[in-house]
């Protein structure tokens, strides 16, 4: 525990308060199950990324490990559909948990917090694409999208992901049989509102029920490159 707590403590220092400028969220997505016995450390870590502004994580809990003792509360088969997803995308033959996947592209271990500073330093130096706004006002969501370089006419998916900042969950058989955790930022509803060819500027509206946190990210294709995201509150 000491070394993770080591770990957690070279990440945050590593990314300086500098990097709290950021206007637009480095996306991290992890794919973890509550039947893995590898995913805790991973779980904590996002857990810790979650409070930061930098920074937006989301954990896509995936059903393949049910089989093994313990049926994960949160998973979705279409979260292991897109983990799916991006290893074909990325040339992969197989899929693991905990894996994370950062801005749709590049891809770590989950629980390696170094690799992983490094991938989200690389992110934020990189100049932003498109640029995304959006306004909430009671069950509706306006979003404007505007390029911000000049993009060669392709499929830009725009999304509406649905998460609870914290959940709370008592194992009682598999691996992590007698453990308790609470995870962070678990993805409810992943929708798809439109698409956009990014070569003008984009108005849409969007229905939002209910209250809690959500974020919208504009992705090349379902499996791509995420070019811009932004949270709604």
């Amino acid at each position: 525990m000491n070394a993770w707590k080591a770990i957690f403590a070279t990440l945050w220092i590593g990314m300086s308060s500098a990097a709290y400028a950021q206007s637009r969220p480095v996306v991290v997505e992890l794919f973890t199950s509550q039947g893995c016995s590898s995913c805790p450390p991973a779980d904590a870590l996002l857990h810790r990324l979650a409070d930061r502004d930098d920074v937006l994580p989301l954990a896509l809990h995936v059903d393949y490990w049910d089989y093994i003792g313990w049926k994960d509360q949160f998973a979705k088969p279409e979260h292991t559909l897109r983990q799916k997803g991006y290893a074909h995308a990325g040339g992969r033959s197989m899929i693991y948990t905990p894996q994370m996947v950062i801005m749709g592209q590049d891809d770590v271990v989950g629980a390696d917090a170094m690799e992983l500073a490094e991938v989200i330093a690389k992110h934020q130096r990189s100049a932003p694409q498109v640029q995304v706004e959006a306004m909430r006002e009671g069950e509706i969501l306006t979003l404007r999208l505007q390029a911000l370089v000049e993009l060669s006419p392709e499929r830009l998916v725009v999304q509406l992901v649905r998460f609870a900042p914290v959940k709370p969950m008592v194992i009682t058989r598999g691996e992590l049989a007698g453990s308790q955790f609470e995870y962070a930022n678990v993805v409810e509803d992943w929708l798809q509102v439109d698409t956009w060819d990014g070569q003008s500027d984009l108005t849409l509206t969007v229905p939002m029920v209910g209250t809690g946190p959500a974020a919208v990210l504009v992705q090349q294709g379902l499996f791509g490159a995420i070019l811009a995201a932004v949270r709604v509150e």
